[in-house]
């Protein structure tokens, strides 16, 4: 199986103000997928890299945690 290597392409920066983006759109009332479909299209990434940056973002307690 083909494992996905974009997440290697993205910075930590671009990681971290993805991260910013989903807690943002969460903290504005907007449910988790909501807030993943909004995020997969503002950055042009896809929902295993979202999730994958969210879980680093909250492993890492990255800001605004």
């Amino acid at each position: 199986m083909k494992q996905d290597n974009s997440q290697e392409l993205l910075s930590e920066e671009s990681r971290k103000e993805i991260f910013l983006a989903i807690v943002d759109a969460q903290d504005h009332e907007m449910d988790v997928a909501q807030s993943h479909r909004f995020v997969m299209e503002r950055f042009g990434v896809s929902e295993s890299q979202v999730r994958d940056i969210e879980r680093e973002g909250l492993d890492r307690q990255w800001p605004p945690l």
